[in-house]
Order: structure tokens, then sequence, then C-alpha cells
């Protein structure tokens, strides 16, 4: 194991460790210990309320959409349906597309002359003079959602029918044989054995939907429009701007928030689980 703890610490303790002691300082040249100023004073900076609170709705809005949508397709292609191998392989493919020629479809499809706004002038919805400039609206971040669903939806898919393949068949006729609905076949027993996949599925998705910055910067640059403007684009601007110490209070304010959740997840699955396991 020493060479796997050595490796750990350089590239991942130790740098941690760096950035934690970064935001605990004045300056990298003074380095006066000033403790929690730092993060009070990027508590009170206006652009990291505005990022935290759309990396927040983002995240709160396409990690559930990723579970529930990724579990239902795996549900239905266990169903025997014709064309299944052609059904999962179109949702497999958005994995093996590279992240510039994603922005380029995305550009295409919402641009203001773009596909999305064409189609609804066609069909009546808006008027040719209404059109809309999707990422510069309102509507930005459903935008990004469908971006971010559109990427992941076919890799937790395969997950989940990866736990369900893996599923004792035995408990399943015996609840059939004792006059089990499917309502209650699919929440009281197979979502029983599926909770490790679910927690590790929304542990997945929510680091996933942190890096959904390449995309938002790819699309609109450093300074998108509104609900756009995500932690990632605030630290990449501070980073530019050479502010190591804001720098490194988002980055440990972003971990512990990271922890907190993940946390939370291991206690919610370990109680549901745990008369399974007994």
């Amino acid at each position: 194991m020493g060479p796997s703890i050595l490796g750990v610490s350089i590239f991942y303790i130790v740098p941690f460790g760096v950035v934690v002691f970064y935001s605990m300082i004045s300056s990298p040249i003074e380095r006066d210990f000033v403790f929690l100023d730092n993060f009070k004073n990027l508590i009170a900076n206006t652009a990291f309320q505005q990022a935290a609170k759309n990396t927040a709705v983002f995240s709160a809005i396409s990690v559930p959409l990723a579970v529930i949508i990724g579990l239902l397709l795996a549900l239905l292609l266990e169903c025997k349906l014709p064309m299944r191998s052609q059904f999962r392989t179109f949702f497999l493919s958005p994995m093996m597309v590279p992240v510039a020629s994603v922005v380029l479809i995305w550009q295409v499809l919402f641009n203001y002359n773009g596909v999305v706004n064409e189609f609804l002038i066609n069909i009546g919805i808006i008027g040719a003079t209404e059109k809309i400039d999707w990422l510069k609206s309102e509507y930005n971040q459903i935008v990004v959602i469908f971006l971010f669903l559109w990427k992941n939806l076919g890799y937790n898919m395969i997950l989940f029918m990866a736990s369900l393949n893996n599923m004792p068949n035995d408990l399943i006729e015996v609840a059939t044989i004792e006059g089990a609905g499917p309502f209650y076949k699919f929440f009281a027993v197979k979502m029983r054995y599926l909770s490790p996949t679910v927690l590790f599925v929304t542990i997945l998705s929510l680091i996933n939907s942190f890096k959904v910055f390449r995309e938002v910067y790819l699309l609109t640059g450093n300074y998108p429009y509104g609900g756009l403007y995500m932690l990632q684009h605030f630290m990449n601007n501070v980073f530019q701007s050479i502010d190591y110490q804001k720098l490194s209070s988002a980055a440990v304010i972003m971990a512990i928030v990271m922890v907190l959740i993940i946390g939370i997840l291991f206690i919610i699955e370990g109680r549901f689980g745990k008369d399974l396991e007994g």
C-alpha cells in the first residue's frame, strides 16, 4: 500500500492542505494568518452568492432528474421491447461525442437563428419577431440541464441495468405469488436492492453536475448570462485575477458542502437498506 498512499498524498492530500493553508492567510507573499476572514469576505461577495445559488439550483434540478430518468429507462429496457440494443446504443452514443462537438450541436439548436426557434415558428408557438436567444434568456439553465441529461443519462441507465440484472429473481417470484402488485414489488423489493446503486449514481451525477462548467464555458465564455454563472466560473475568474485567497476559500467551502451532501446520502442509504442487510 506504500506507493499508493504516497501517490495519493502527493497528488491529493498535500495539494488540498496547501489550499486550506492559502484560505487562511492574507496573501502568498506576506502569509499573515487571518483564520476565517477570507471566508467571511467570500460569503459577503455578491458574485460568489450568485454563483453558489445558480450551482445549487442547477444541481437540485439536474441530479434528481438524471437519477430518476436513468432508472426509468433501465426499467423500460428490462421489458422485452423490440430494438432494445438500438435504444441502448442511442442513449450511450453521447458519451462518445467530444465536448466541443456537443457544444457545436447545442449552438446550432439554441442559437437566436437556430433550429429550435425555427421549429417553434413553424408550428406557430412564437412569431418570427419573437425569437428567443436561449442562452441569454431566463431559459438558459433549462438548456444546460437538457445538455447535462443528454450527456449522462446513458451511463446512469447502464449502471441501473447492471444492478437490475444482478437482482435475485426468487424474491420477485415470491412477491408475485403472494399477489403483490407492480408498484409494491418495485418499491418494497427492487428499490431495496437498488439503493446502493441509487446512492452511487446520485453521487456520480452530483459530481458531474459540478463539471458542467466545460460546456457552459464553451457556450458562453467567462461571464455567462444570469443563471449560468456557476461556482466554477467564479473560481476560474478569480484564478485569472490571481486572488489565491478567494479561490482557496471557495474551493474549501465547495469541498465541505460536497462532503456534507455525500455524508447525508450515505446516512439515508444506510437506514433505507438496513433491514435488507439484516
